[in-house]
């Protein structure tokens, strides 16, 4: 599954509008055009992007296809994002490479340079307490 192809196709409002068609039941391009009021063309722009995606798949019954979701991929997806929101952030040190505002104030001598609060506090000033 390509995360970020995924996030993009249903970034778009009439895309996932059809995908929360499609977990209820499944449509041909038609239905779908008449239950969101647009053109079949515009429809199927649409869910060629969430074909691609990964996050359509399509049963052919006589002259359409009826489209439905691929629920695993939303699963997925589901898990890489709490996976994402499980990570616990830690105090930045100097020690750790990247964080500035130490050698900035060594060099200067003024914490001003430093920046907002949180950069101040990746310096090692302030105990690394988090502001909500």
């Amino acid at each position: 599954m390509n995360k970020s192809l995924v996030l993009r196709a249903i970034a778009d409002d009439t895309r996932m509008k059809i995908i929360t068609l499609l977990l209820r039941h499944n449509y041909c391009v038609r239905a779908l055009a008449r239950k969101l009021e647009l053109s079949e063309g515009a429809v199927s722009q649409h869910l060629k992007v969430l074909r691609e995606a990964g996050l359509l798949t399509g049963e052919r019954k006589g002259h359409f296809i009826h489209y439905d979701v691929n629920r695993e991929v939303l699963r997925t997806l589901a898990a890489k994002i709490e996976e994402l929101a499980s990570i616990e952030r830690q105090p930045c040190t100097s020690a750790q490479g990247g964080c500035q505002a130490a050698e900035q104030r060594e060099t200067t001598g003024n914490a001003k340079d430093c920046g907002s609060p949180e950069e101040k506090r990746c310096g090692g000033t302030d105990s690394g307490s988090s502001e909500s």
